[in-house]
Parts: C-alpha cells; structure tokens; sequence
C-alpha cells in the first residue's frame, strides 16, 4: 500500500496500550497507527507492573473505587470523569480478557486481586505476577496484527501536526531517514508520558513529552502540567529507565527501612501504602538527609518473592541483590504524569481534529496525584470514547500540504539535568524561576533539545503558577493547600509570554502558534 491511499484516514501517533486499543475500537474504520519504534517496544505500558485497577471482589464497588480516587487526587479530580472510568473497568477487563490478555487466576479460575497503595480494596487485576502491561501489549498487537484495517508504520516519528485555518489538516513524519506528509483531519495522540525529561525515570528515555510538544506547538490548550508523580520505590542503580519495585511489593506487606534497619514511615497514617506523593517524599527527605532507603521483602515474602514477583526478582538478581535475602535498595523516580492536553469527556482538544488517550491527556481522572493502577484502566476506557468520538466526526476533505521544514530530531539529554533540579519533589519558586530562564531561550531556538526544552519549559511556568502544595506539587515557599485552587490549563502562547516576561526580553520571533512546522 502507498502511502498516497492512506491520505484521510484517522492518525493515532502511538504504540501503547492507549493507541493499540484506540485502532482496534475503530476498526473496521481503516485507520493509521504510527509508532516510532516496533508496536510497545518503548512504550510505558510495557514496564507497568502492579496491574491494572477494577472493583471486581465480592467487597469491593464502583462506589469504593471513586472514593479512593478521589482521595488520591487531593481536590482535583472530575468526579463525573472518574464515575465514568471506574463504572467501565469491570466490563473492560472482561473485554480485554476476550482480546487474549491472560490475566492471573486462582484455580478455580477467578481473578487475582491484588493490593496496592491507598485503595481500601483488593482490586489489582495483575498478569505474569508483576508483568501486566507487557501482557496487555502483547495481547493488544496481537490483535491489531490480526486487523486488516489497521495499517502500521513503525520506527517513523512524526515532528509536527498540521493546522490549517484553526483545525488539523494533517502529520510531518520521519521514517527512514526521509520525511513523509499525511493529510488528515482527524489525529489522535496516544505518546505517554514525560519521564525522559528527568534524570530519575521509570519511563522510557524517549518519553519527553513529544505529544505535548506536538499539540502546544498546533495551538491546543494544556492543563495541569505541574502535577509529576514520582513513584517511591525505584531500583537505586545505575540502570536507566530505572526498574520499577511495584506498589503491589508494598501491598504484600514490604516495609521501607533505612541503612540502620530504621522503619521509616511507622508513625505515617497509612505506612508504606500511604498515597505516593506521600511516600516519595517521605523517601526523598530521608535520602536528603544523608540516609540510603532499602524496600525490605524478607519477612512477608522471603522465598516467595520470585514466585509472586518474577519480573522484580531477575532484575533484582542482574543488580547483585537477591529479595528473598537482601535489602532491596529504591529512590524515588519519575513515574506518570498527571497533566497534559486538556480533553473533554470524549478525548476532544481545544483544537479541532486533535484528540488524546492514555497518559498524554489530561481527563480529570487523576486529579493532583494518580491512584495506584488506574492509568491503565484509564488508557483502556478512554480509548472506546475516543474511538468513538473520532468516527462521528465528518472527514475533511484530502487538503494539498505544502512542503514543511522538517525539525530535528529531539534529544533530551541537554534538559535532564534542568527539570531534574528544578521540578523534583520539592521545589520552590527561585529554582523554578531560573529554570524557565534556562530553559527560554532554549524553547526558543532551533535545534535537537527545543522540544524537550519547550515541554520543561511549560512544566516549569505552571508549577510556578500554582502557590500552593497539592498531590504531587510541594512547594516548600507555599507548603499549605489553597482550598480556591482550581485547575489551570495553558497555551504554548502564554508560557513563552510569561518566560519572556522572567528573563526580561522578548525574542525577535516568538512563534506563539507554530501552525505550520
């Protein structure tokens, strides 16, 4: 097939469960799924590991499930968003499971409900132990595989959207070395997360925020940009992205303990199942102060820890450590991200034509910090809406795009040491000042970091806009939650006018709306 016949056919830009799954509810719609690597293979889903959330135990509700997420998410969250997510996650497991996810079982065949931070219910639907979110890729590229109408491009990136008279006209994409345009009226961003910005991650180095820089630079709004969730328990190692310790660790009764054998958060309402913003921070102040921070597995688990665990267990085994035995040395890393394009119920933008699932979008559902497991089930529901959304809206008419200028290829590795240092799990309002002023000039110019850059940039000016500590946000100089805070979007437009007005210069040429390139 050329690449001629896939002009006006919907784009999802994306190769993770949020992607995977958008493709499969709009077949038999032929649709483009483009993926700059193989199908998952630098996706965020594939590392998640705790498993994916639904109230499905003979204890547990819907009811249970908001309460606990809107618990979490510290004031912010919608709670219509939430009701609709948390009424859908029964029903998408099942879905899921017909797609050939094979989940865990007990041997009368009912699923196995794990435990994990700051649910009041076991409801951890969990797949090869602690490898859900490879299981569930699996599965779901399986199933796009098998669809004839779902057309895959993979190791292509695409570089910009392209807007026409204020709506999507199309996709400037890279593959192979060469640049390809697609006219399309309808795009759906499914790119994930930002951890590449940091040096700490979890995420995929890759995982900078290129949907966000692709849907601020076209014009669409953003909302909650300042909200990171550092996840407590990392692997403490040279190994990057850094392996994840799961949640569902703690959940099976691990303990965080200091170089002394200290526990630490025995005095913290909740302990080590406490929301994550509070234990990261509570792992990061003891790592301030001079402390190493272990995970201690020994007495809970002990020899059953590679049977439960077996992913955790051989990376643990590659660091030299072995669970059943040893300390299990963590730090805090960055993990998700609750912001980014701000979506309607549907997964609409503010731009026409420009849609967002997973993790890249900001639904309202996580609110100032995300519950354990919910962002899976979130990609997973979400994905129908959009779906669905994307196929009731009128095609465009096939536009003739006009030769764009292709930007290079974006690097991260300039801005790490910036949001590192500025947007942590403390920050205050001098650091987060002169990192807009760092980060400014280069959003502004022209080369491989400027993307990255603009996505740190647009974190930055939101973290300070928000004088208040909340969920995942701690600013030391406002440490008290302001009841009247509300959400804030922002647009590409406003963050260079508010960087512009710190460093004191205006640029000659601020491109305030990039519509074309």
């Amino acid at each position: 097939m050329t690449m001629q016949n896939l002009h006006g056919r919907p784009v999802i830009i994306g190769g993770g469960i949020a992607g995977l799954m958008t493709a499969l509810h709009l077949a038999p719609e032929p649709v483009v799924l483009i993926s700059k690597t193989s199908l998952g293979q630098e996706a965020s889903s594939v590392l998640a590991q705790g498993g994916i959330a639904a109230s499905l135990g003979g204890d547990d509700s819907p009811d249970l499930h908001l309460a606990d997420t809107l618990a979490a998410g510290d004031g912010l969250c919608d709670e219509k968003a939430v009701r609709r997510v948390v009424e859908a996650a029964p029903q998408a497991i099942e879905h899921l499971a017909r797609l050939g996810a094979a989940f865990d079982r007990a041997s009368d065949g009912t699923l196995l409900l794990g435990l994990e931070a700051a649910h009041s219910r076991r409801r951890i639907v969990h797949a090869g132990g602690d490898a859900t979110g490879r299981e569930l890729v699996r599965a779901l590229a399986d199933a796009v595989w098998r669809t004839p109408s779902i057309t895959v491009l993979e190791g292509v990136e695409v570089r910009r959207l392209i807007v026409e008279d204020g709506e999507i006209a199309g996709v400037l994409a890279v593959g192979n070395g060469e640049a390809m345009t697609l006219s399309t009226g309808r795009v759906v961003l499914a790119t994930g997360g930002i951890g590449g910005l940091f040096d700490h991650t979890t995420n995929p180095l890759g995982s900078f925020g290129q949907g966000l820089a692709l849907a601020a630079r076209a014009g669409a709004e953003l909302a909650d940009l300042e909200f990171v969730q550092f996840h407590p328990t990392a692997l403490d190692g040279p190994r990057r992205p850094m392996p994840l310790i799961s949640e569902a660790v703690r959940g099976e009764g691990a303990v965080l303990v200091d170089e002394r054998g200290r526990r630490l958060l025995a005095d913290t309402p909740g302990g080590e199942l406490a929301p994550r913003d509070v234990v990261a921070r509570g792992v990061w102040r003891e790592l301030r102060a001079g402390h190493r921070v272990f995970l201690d597995a020994r007495q809970c688990l002990g020899a059953r820890f590679a049977e439960r665990f077996p992913a955790i267990a051989s990376l643990c085994r590659e660091a030299g450590i072995d669970p059943a035995l040893d300390l299990i040395p963590v730090r805090p890393a960055v993990h998700y991200h609750m912001g980014g394009v701000a979506v309607d119920a549907e997964g609409r933008s503010s731009l026409r034509g420009l849609w967002a699932c997973g993790e890249v979008a900001r639904t309202g559902l996580h609110g100032a910090n995300r519950l354990a497991s919910n962002s899976l089930i979130e990609a997973v529901t979400s994905a129908a809406w959009v779906a669905a959304s994307v196929a009731a809206a009128s095609p465009t008419a096939n536009r003739r795009l006009r030769p764009a200028i292709v930007p290079p290829r974006p690097d991260a590795s300039r801005i790490r040491p910036i949001a590192s240092h500025a947007l942590g799990i403390e920050r205050d309002g001098e650091t987060l000042a002169e990192a807009a002023r760092t980060l400014a000039p280069i959003a502004f110019g022209y080369h491989a970091a400027f993307d990255p850059a603009l996505v740190a940039l647009m974190i930055t000016i939101a973290a300070l806009r928000r004088e208040e500590s909340r969920g995942s946000h701690f600013r030391i100089d406002f440490p008290r939650r302001d009841a009247r805070s509300r959400s804030l979007r922002v647009t590409m437009g406003e963050t260079l006018e508010a960087a512009a007005i710190l460093s004191h210069t205006v640029p000659d040429t601020v491109p305030l709306l990039d519509r074309r390139v």
